[in-house]
């Protein structure tokens, strides 16, 4: 039916979106695609997503399930997803701006190197104007991100909250 196509068209332009960020957050390993298996049961499943492997194999690109990702692959693909739909969302609405992204943690389950790709990228966002706020317990982000608010256990079983610019 056309609404079905309607929204399979959308789906594919969120898709292509997120490509574009997790191509640099992934430094090019990952892609996404739609399932095709996943499609033919729309109606009852969703949307499903693969994930192209450029490097999952010596012979060449693997095709595997969004669910063998890793926890920090799984939480920068979210990432990539999240933008592009909010950047789609915008563009089709007349400019209407999404002007803040909250991340509630997942900072622990990535590498080094990918923190830094996905620090890169809300960077990127915070000089476009948007505001990103990170909740999260990794230390190496306080390093990192110069103003923040923080929060401590007190020994009176309250809680001190601290802004550090």
């Amino acid at each position: 039916p056309l609404n079905m196509w309607v929204l399979l068209h959308r789906f594919e332009a969120v898709v292509n979106r997120a490509n574009e960020h997790l191509e640099n957050i992934s430094a090019g390993r990952y892609a996404l695609i739609r399932s095709e298996d996943e499609s033919k049961k729309i109606r009852k499943t969703g949307l499903g997503l693969s994930v192209i492997d450029h490097d999952g194999s010596p012979t060449g690109d693997i095709i595997r399930p969004t669910a063998s990702l890793s926890g920090g692959e799984t939480f920068y693909t979210s990432l990539a997803l999240a933008l592009a739909l909010a950047e789609i969302v915008q563009e089709e609405n007349g400019g209407i701006r999404i002007d803040t992204l909250l991340i509630d943690e997942g900072f622990g389950t990535l590498s080094a190197g990918v923190r830094d790709a996905v620090m890169q990228t809300l960077r990127t966002l915070t000089a476009q104007g948007r505001i990103v706020g990170i909740v999260s317990h990794v230390e190496e982000l306080k390093n990192i991100i110069p103003s923040r608010v923080s929060i401590s256990p007190t020994p009176t079983c309250g809680s001190e909250l601290r802004t550090i610019c």
